[in-house]
């Protein structure tokens, strides 16, 4: 395990230690950002490639790692890449994020099966909307006035239906890398970490009160189905408690206040 090279350049495991020490940071608040195991950052620390995994994992978790400390990942990564042997990977670097809960995540079948129900109501609405449309369109023979009568003031056109409410799943999209907290309300955590940019969350279906929280909302784009939702609050601010229920978030943040 080596802090520094044999040219007494500082590691990228001594570069990850360095900036998280200067902002003040556990290794452990590091690991509850990244959602990287804490025995991982720190064999990233010492150098210790042994106890890690594949590099292409090891290089992400690295990246990751820099982003909460301010270093530049993309220079972090290849450097790392230098380090573990110089070989330049040509697999595709990914980042896994688990739920904090396992047993709450839904099977993968029930999803399926909710966003296809989903689907068939808006169906349903649109046809229902479109019949009652082509029925206000039809022709109505007037009778003509007898002589003498005044003419028959035509009736009023009914208003058009109104156009039914954004529906679906509720989808947050990273814009750049952002943490965030999902939460539900009066009870446990849904999601926690760090997405990265274009990095999706999609909100349970089965969440009944959902709250967000985060400290950049300028980065994030929320969608509900088909619709992109306001921003949630302005940029550079923490908000808490937002709902991320669809009507809330399509009101905007006035429906959706920060206590």
């Amino acid at each position: 395990m080596v802090d520094e090279g044999s040219d007494g350049v500082q590691t990228v495991g001594e570069r990850l230690r360095v900036a998280r020490e200067a902002q003040g940071l556990s290794l452990e608040e590091v690991a509850a950002r990244t959602r990287i195991p804490t025995r991982h950052l720190e064999s990233l620390e010492l150098s210790d490639w042994s106890r890690l995994p594949a590099p292409t994992y090891s290089i992400g978790f690295a990246k990751s790692y820099a982003s909460v400390v301010g270093l530049d990942r993309t220079q972090i990564g290849e450097d790392l890449r230098s380090e573990m042997g110089g070989t330049r990977l040509t697999s595709t670097e990914t980042q896994v994020f688990e739920p904090v809960d396992p047993a709450r995540v839904m099977p993968r079948w029930l999803v399926v099966a909710a966003v296809l129900a989903v689907l068939a109501v808006v169906a349903g609405l649109l046809f229902a909307r479109q019949q009652s449309l082509s029925e206000d369109d039809e022709p109505v023979a007037a009778a003509a006035p007898a002589a003498g009568e005044p003419a028959a003031t035509p009736p009023s056109q009914p208003a058009p239906a109104p156009a039914p409410a954004a529906t679906g799943p509720v989808v947050l999209t990273a814009n750049e890398p952002v943490w965030i907290q999902i939460t539900e309300r009066g009870g446990g955590t849904l999601f926690q970490g760090e997405l990265a940019t274009g990095q999706t969350y999609q909100v349970p279906a089965t969440a009944t009160a959902p709250l967000l929280r985060t400290g950049k909302p300028e980065a994030l784009r929320i969608t509900v189905g088909t619709a992109a939702a306001p921003a949630v609050g302005p940029a550079a601010t923490t908000v808490r408690d937002v709902s991320l229920l669809g009507p809330d978030l399509m009101r905007g943040p006035a429906a959706a206040p920060n206590l």
